[in-house]
């Protein structure tokens, strides 16, 4: 599961009023090559949650993207930059974990990069 993905998943079990950002729990990541596409990283600045892809991206061992994002978007002019922003979104994979509900608890497996969201009956 890429962090692209990540960053709009929530948790929708009934009653919960955050379930964003999900928590990473981390088994295995790899990191797989995916081409680079400068105007799609700008044109995909503005919708992502920053704050939760940096955590994101920690969970998963990397700690190269500015924390604030008012220094990212200053910064969307900077190959440099666009290469990090680029490996965290698109080319760090979670392939074995889990996503924890930051109000509940409740984990959702990652199996072979696919997050399991399905809910449980008295989830709904």
């Amino acid at each position: 599961m890429r962090l692209l993905t990540h960053n709009m998943l929530s948790s929708n079990i009934k009653g919960v009023s955050n379930g964003f950002p999900l928590r990473i729990e981390a088994e295995k990541v790899l990191q797989k090559q995916v081409d680079f596409n400068s105007d799609f990283l700008r044109n995909m600045f503005p919708k992502i949650e920053w704050k939760a892809l940096v955590d994101a991206a920690a969970a998963l061992g990397y700690a190269e993207l500015p924390e604030a994002a008012a220094a990212a978007a200053a910064m969307l002019d900077s190959e440099e930059f666009l290469r990090r922003f680029h490996h965290a979104l698109l080319e760090l994979h979670l392939e074995e974990g889990a996503l924890v509900c930051p109000e509940t608890g409740r984990r959702f497996p990652v199996n072979k990069g696919i997050p399991n969201m399905l809910l449980h009956e008295d989830e709904v």
